[in-house]
């Protein structure tokens, strides 16, 4: 059922977690939920606090992209976190958030999966993208921000987009509450998050995320600085980078970074 209102007060009252998302910033219109989850970092916010908003007017996306989305057909959101671990340790939380946007649509009976790094996929097309981005002062974190971008009751794509994104709408003419969506989002998140600090990597979220992972075992063209190659991929490992195998039987770790992996066939 499509929810009657979206706001700071029906969103705290569909969050059940014990942090994540326990403080509610919510606007109508901001520049970017990111934007305005670093200046409330910069302000002390606590750990676990969330920016929401209807309408970005300078979202962004992943390596610099813009992001836009119409009033009322998304969940734009960005957590602030106060990680305790090295600057390095944090892009991994990318794919934290990654797994918990699939596993909340799985919760949904939605089938989603994971195009590697973070990109969620429903039916082979995007449905959800995420950026990271982080404060470090004298090599120590000030704070995380994670952004996550969901299409939800989008009832149109542009066409220049038709073939790489869609909407939980548009895959299954149902509308969703969008408060529920949320909530189940910050739920797997807080759960795996807690595993992510038991190790500070990965380790823990191994077997869930691959079984997620919609390039496992499918050949994948790798483009980086050094050239363009293609392998199959294998999953990830407990960096969150991906292992492909070459045509050779090389394997390699592909670390996210500025490298881009397709499918051969698809944008999967």
């Amino acid at each position: 059922m499509a929810e009657k209102m979206f706001n700071q007060t029906t969103i705290l009252h569909a969050v059940h977690t014990k942090w994540a998302g326990k403080t509610v910033h919510f606007a109508e219109d901001v520049d970017s939920t990111n934007e305005w989850a670093k200046r409330l970092g910069k302000e002390g916010e606590v750990h676990g606090a969330l920016a929401v908003a209807e309408f970005q007017s300078a979202g962004k996306g992943r390596l610099g992209r813009r992001w836009t989305a119409p009033v009322g057909s998304s969940v734009m959101m960005s957590i602030l976190l106060r990680p305790d671990f090295e600057p390095c340790i944090a892009p991994m939380l990318t794919i934290v958030m990654g797994l918990s946007v699939a596993q909340a649509a799985e919760r949904m009976g939605i089938k989603g999966c994971i195009k590697w790094p973070n990109d969620v996929v429903v039916s082979r097309k995007k449905i959800c993208g995420i950026l990271t981005e982080m404060s470090v002062e004298e090599g120590k974190i000030n704070y995380v921000v994670i952004g996550a971008g969901i299409n939800v009751n989008l009832d149109s794509i542009p066409e220049e987009l038709s073939d790489k994104a869609t909407s939980l709408y548009l895959e299954t003419g149902k509308l969703y509450n969008r408060n529920e969506v949320l909530a189940h989002v910050l739920e797997c998140f807080e759960e795996n998050y807690q595993r992510f600090m038991k190790t500070k990597d990965l380790t823990l979220l191994l077997e869930d995320y691959n079984r997620m992972l919609a390039n496992y075992g499918q050949p994948v063209r790798v483009l980086d600085s050094m050239g363009t190659y293609e392998g199959i991929a294998y999953g990830i490992n407990g960096k969150g980078e991906l292992l492909v195998e070459k045509a050779d039987g090389t394997k390699i770790c592909v670390g996210a970074g500025e490298v881009s992996v397709r499918g051969l066939y698809s944008y999967v």
